[in-house]
């Protein structure tokens, strides 16, 4: 029988978000304990575990500060997954795009993903411990045409997307499996807010997204690896 996620230690970034916390109430209920770096001194109100026996936060831990990074892989003890939901959004003519707003895209996407893959990466290859890292990608990562209005979130994201396939290559022979979910619009009260006049029904449900990050990190994924999936819904 496959193995399960009970006991498993996995690190969540961004998991205090609207996707994280679907995500890590899946795993949650597969048994696994969460550890979940938080860039503030407390988690946000809409977080639904912040009193869980199995979830650890983290506080105050930049993933864009390779120090703050490594040392908070450093306290996860027998690491098996990491999934890294942190990221950010911003959409704008590429005329009006300011050098600081394409960085912070680059940051806050690209090299929180990396720092993040790295410490994970050598967390398991010092326990030799095969593992499962799901990064998130976009469908404006995989279609560069679907980043019109976008180009410095969809350069972000296009890099994540190369970052796991390169990745998993490198891996492929340390029994790390390396994957990215792409969606197109979640579900999520802010889309909602931002795009009243949507028609909900054609997103993606948190849900569904959870779902399919969970079986990626989980140990029931024997032999995915380098794969990019499309979470497109009705769109």
């Amino acid at each position: 029988m496959t193995e399960t996620l009970d006991g498993r230690h996995i690190v969540v970034t961004g998991g205090t978000g609207a996707l994280g916390g679907a995500v890590v109430g899946n795993l949650l209920e597969q048994g696994a304990i969460c550890h979940v770096p938080n860039a503030h001194a407390a988690a946000p109100a809409h977080f639904p575990f912040p009193a869980h026996d199995r979830v650890r936060l983290a506080h105050n831990v930049d993933l864009a500060d390779p120090a703050k990074v490594d040392a908070f892989y450093t306290s996860v003890p027998n690491l098996w997954a990491s999934v890294h939901l942190a990221g950010g959004f911003t959409a704008a003519p590429v005329e009006k795009i300011e050098p600081a707003s394409f960085a912070e895209m680059m940051d806050t996407n690209a090299r929180t993903t990396f720092l993040c893959c790295r410490a994970a990466i050598r967390s398991m290859l010092e326990s030799s411990m095969p593992g499962r890292i799901v990064n998130v990608t976009a469908r404006a990562g995989l279609d560069p045409r679907r980043g019109s209005g976008k180009v410095a979130y969809a350069a972000a994201k296009a890099a994540v997307a190369a970052m796991t396939v390169a990745m998993a290559e490198e891996l492929k022979g340390n029994g790390i499996l390396v994957n990215a979910v792409a969606p197109s619009t979640l579900d999520t009260p802010a889309n909602r807010a931002d795009m009243p006049n949507a028609d909900f029904s054609r997103w993606v449900s948190l849900e569904a997204a959870a779902e399919a990050i969970a079986y990626l990190a989980s140990p029931a994924n024997m032999a995915i690896s380098g794969t990019l999936v499309p979470l497109y819904g009705r769109a």
